[in-house]
């Protein structure tokens, strides 16, 4: 039967995702592949979601860390693994409460107007019919998540959790409510974390002003000075030491303030003195504790100044350049610097400047806790992947300070305290009665949103209580994450995690082995993206254009461990492309016969068939590596080039010639492309999952790769001898098709040919010629065969027939010019290279680049010379 006359495969001649990715995901959602059974024998896979904000859409920032995820967890569950990757969202408290108000606000509604109650059901409301609709755009990438499992940080089990770690830290005095230095949001009115905080680089004024005739300081802020208990020097500054333990004027306040000596002062930075403000600076807070000052807060939580005088009752901004005249009015300012560009922190939701206040809040005493989450990573017991990140890692658990864990919003889990009338504080656990009675009432912040994700990995699980799936799941065995959120959110994670399972022994309490950190999501330039740079993309644009796959693949093969990963569409249509090959590929295998049956032994197979089995498992064995070292860029290129180069360039057009031979041969070789087809669709299935379920199914007629053995290398079918006898039929097939190209012959051109060959130790071409002479276009020399031209590649020798095939003459005349211009080329070089003075005075990079024009001139050369000496002499 002729290539011709064989049916059609099930596949459209066309891949298009869009009809294929959508019914393919369902399918796999209502048959239950992505379930897990806590219940099973089979050794448990546990990665929890970075929980994404249940007020976001689907980023590329999400797109790649989730196809990472999706790779990791759908391998494992082919390799036999109870394979769970468990969804949830985070309840966002500032991000979510901010929607809900800028939607009342619509209505001319506050939350005041409302009171907390009712706003907080306006928020429930609010997530039943707007929340959550990054979930369905998790379903358009492909995510193979527990659907039946999914949680949110505010559902009732994890409510119950977040009480129940509240009272054990604060029965064991690692919970505690003191003023300390926190950022404050003047728009949102509560406390923010450090991640909240967005700093840029802002355009100011630093203000020079003269206390006194000894003492000098300058500011960012003149408004705070008027909250200044001290002026500190170095305690060694010769310059100043005589005047530790004296007083100060303090401008416009009536107030004198002492000089005191403090390590944190840098002698050389300004003038060696600095302002001292305990109550509206994280480093003067520190500085007043350590001299006892007194704190003076001259803010109130609106921004607004409170001191007493003439300042009072302005805005913090309206209040500095106020300051500012009235110091100039007394002849107090030595200098003024405008702009001057300093960092400023903004809040990440309003972009409101973030004012740092003195502040009643509640902490968490980290010191036992951060030890604890290094001991882990010290010892083993959990491995941070790539380990040059481990040196971050101490840098911050080892110098970590105390978490401000409360928030002055409305949404969020409430703080499990109650205050009496006659100043009783109690804190109340999930099963404990709450206070009743006159006068009691329950503290009014909520804890920061970062507390209850802290306990992801194991209140998803069912923790407080000892559930089947804790037991089964937990430590996970992954975490996933960006490098940007080390400190954030998977430090908090260990620390509750080794906590909360101190019990249950020091390999039991881990949360996770290994944490896989992984680099930010960049234009194809490297520049980070965002709106406001014009350069944000949005995934689903791309998943429309190209497909989930594509984007996948994209992204998989630009994740090196902890690096980066620059994307541009262009890359994405690339993928596209990669996708349509394989389609490609499979349809011609299907039209061919291809079919997946027990191999047959080496010995009875072309050396092609097994030099593409011994590459197959060579590249099984590199990519089963790859996937345990999280090298997803590496396995990426490793599966591209294998299937692009290796098997659809190669094999699939030495095959042609094998089939068309019909027979056992043509049998044997539908046999080996059905398996390395197979083979191939497996192990790329975790990165891209539509294409290759589509064409896996259509190939096998099994039920779903989902579910379908992962592919393990096998040794037996190496076979190094069959790789040197390919490489060499390659060596001869390009060097032919190269000389052709220089020739100008067209790519479909036939040329006549005879071929006179030495068997060697590794090539005995005769075996190779009916594939060669495919490949190459090259007809078996008939009568009036004259040989004008010739290659020699090793032991082969081709003489090829060009009358009529080419204009010599205008061929000569063309190499001869580019000949010409190219020594010339070469001749600059030389010349500029053998100048002293252009060696001596040129930059290192610039002499380089004249020694590469040098080489690569040498090596044209060469080219056109030989070019020349294969064309026939004389006019044909």
């Amino acid at each position: 039967m002729t290539e011709s006359t064989l049916p059609e495969p099930a596949l459209p001649s066309v891949y298009d995702p869009a009809a294929v990715e959508a019914p393919l995901y369902q399918g796999w959602v209502d048959r239950g592949y992505f379930e897990a059974d806590e219940k099973s024998d089979k050794p448990p896979y546990c990665i929890v979601i970075p929980p994404p904000n249940v007020t976001g859409s689907l980023h590329l920032g999400h797109a790649f860390e989730h196809t990472l995820i999706d790779a990791l967890v759908r391998r494992r569950r082919m390799q036999g693994y109870e394979a769970l990757w468990m969804p949830g969202m985070d309840h966002a408290g500032i991000a979510t409460q901010n929607v809900v108000e800028r939607e009342l606000a619509k209505e001319g509604v506050s939350r005041h107007d409302l009171g907390r109650d009712a706003f907080v059901e306006k928020v429930w409301e609010w997530k039943a019919e707007s929340g959550g609709k990054i979930l369905a755009q998790m379903r358009r990438l492909g995510d193979g998540v527990a659907w039946s499992r999914e949680r949110f940080t505010m559902d009732e089990g994890l409510s119950r959790a977040v009480q129940t770690i509240f009272k054990r830290l604060y029965d064991d005095e690692l919970i505690y409510r003191a003023e300390r230095i926190i950022n404050w949001c003047v728009r949102c009115h509560t406390a923010l974390s450090d991640i909240e905080v967005e700093h840029s680089d802002d355009d100011g004024e630093l203000v020079s002003i003269r206390y006194s005739d000894d003492v000098v300081v300058a500011t960012t802020r003149a408004e705070t000075m008027l909250g200044d208990t001290a002026v500190a020097v170095h305690p060694d500054d010769e310059r100043y030491k005589h005047l530790i333990g004296t007083e100060v004027d303090l401008p416009l306040t009536g107030r004198r303030i002492p000089i005191v000596g403090d390590p944190h002062v840098d002698p050389s930075f300004g003038t060696g003195m600095v302002k001292v403000t305990p109550a509206h600076d994280p480093n003067d807070f520190e500085i007043g504790r350590r001299h006892d000052l007194p704190m003076l807060t001259i803010m109130d939580e609106r921004g607004v100044i409170t001191a007493h005088g003439p300042f009072q009752g302005l805005d913090r901004f309206e209040a500095r350049p106020a300051v500012v005249a009235a110091l100039r009015a007394e002849g107090r300012v030595v200098s003024e610097k405008r702009p001057y560009v300093h960092a400023v922190g903004h809040c990440s939701r309003c972009k409101t400047v973030v004012e740092p206040r003195l502040s009643l809040q509640w902490w968490v005493k980290v010191e036992p806790l951060a030890k604890a989450s290094g001991d882990a990573v010290r010892d083993g017991r959990v491995a941070i992947h790539p380990k040059s990140m481990e040196s971050r890692w101490f840098g911050w658990v080892d110098d970590m300070h105390d978490w401000c864990i409360s928030r002055q919003l409305w949404w969020g889990h409430r703080i499990p305290v109650w205050y009496g009338p006659g100043g009783e504080v109690v804190c109340v656990g999930p099963d404990d009665e709450v206070p009743s009675g006159e006068g009691w009432v329950q503290d009014e912040d909520v804890l920061d949103t970062w507390f209850s994700s802290a306990l992801w990995p194991f209140s998803t699980l069912g923790w407080p209580d000892e559930t089947p799936a804790l037991e089964k799941f937990y430590p996970n065995q992954v975490l996933v994450t960006g490098y940007d959120i080390l400190f954030f959110w998977v430090a908090r994670m260990m620390m509750f995690g080794l906590y909360a399972h101190s019990d249950a022994g020091p390999e039991q309490a881990i949360p996770f082995h290994t944490i896989a950190l992984h680099g930010m999501v960049r234009d194809e330039r490297g520049k980070k993206m965002s709106k406001s740079f014009g350069n944000a993309v949005d995934p689903l644009d791309w998943m429309d254009a190209y497909g989930s796959d594509a984007l996948r693949f994209t992204l998989a093969r630009g994740a090196n461990p902890g690096a980066d990963v620059p994307i541009g569409e262009d890359w994405v249509q690339a993928s596209r492309n990669f996708c349509n090959k394989l389609w490609n590929a499979t349809r011609f295998a299907l039209i061919s016969g291809a079919r997946v049956g027990e191999l047959p032994p080496p010995e009875e197979l072309t050396a092609t068939d097994r030099w593409i089995l011994s590459r197959l498992n060579t590249v099984l064995a590199e990519v089963d590596a790859q996937f345990e070292d999280y090298q997803f860029a590496k396995l990426s290129d490793t599966l591209y080039h294998f299937a692009w180069d290796e098997f659809c360039d190669w094999y699939v057009e030495l095959a042609k010639t094998q089939l068309g031979a019909g027979g056992a041969v043509a049998d044997r070789t539908q046999l080996v492309l059905g398996h390395v087809l197979d083979r191939l669709l497996r192990v790329l299935h975790p990165v891209t999952p539509f294409v290759t379920e589509a064409l896996w199914t259509t190939l096998t007629g099994e039920e779903s790769l989902v579910v379908a053995p992962w592919p393990a290398p096998d040794a037996a079918r190496r076979d190094p001898a069959a790789e040197a006898t390919v490489a060499e039929l390659q060596r001869l097939v390009t060097e032919v098709r190269r000389f052709r190209s220089d020739q100008g012959l067209k790519p479909g051109q036939k040329v006549p040919a005879q071929v006179s060959a030495a068997v060697t130790e590794t090539f005995a071409f005769t075996e190779h010629e009916a594939a060669f002479r495919s490949l190459t276009r090259l007809t078996e020399p008939g009568a009036g065969f004259t040989a004008t031209a010739q290659v020699v590649v090793g032991a082969v020798t081709v003489e090829l027939d060009l009358s009529g095939a080419v204009d010599v003459e205008a061929e000569r005349k063309r190499l001869s010019k580019d000949l010409a211009n190219e020594r010339k080329a070469l001749e600059q070089a030389v010349r500029k290279l053998g100048n002293e003075q252009f060696l001596a005075k040129a930059p290192e990079t610039e002499v380089d680049k004249v020694r590469g024009r040098r080489t690569a001139a040498e090596a044209e050369i060469a080219r056109l010379e030989a070019q020349l000496a294969g064309l026939p002499q004389g006019t044909p």
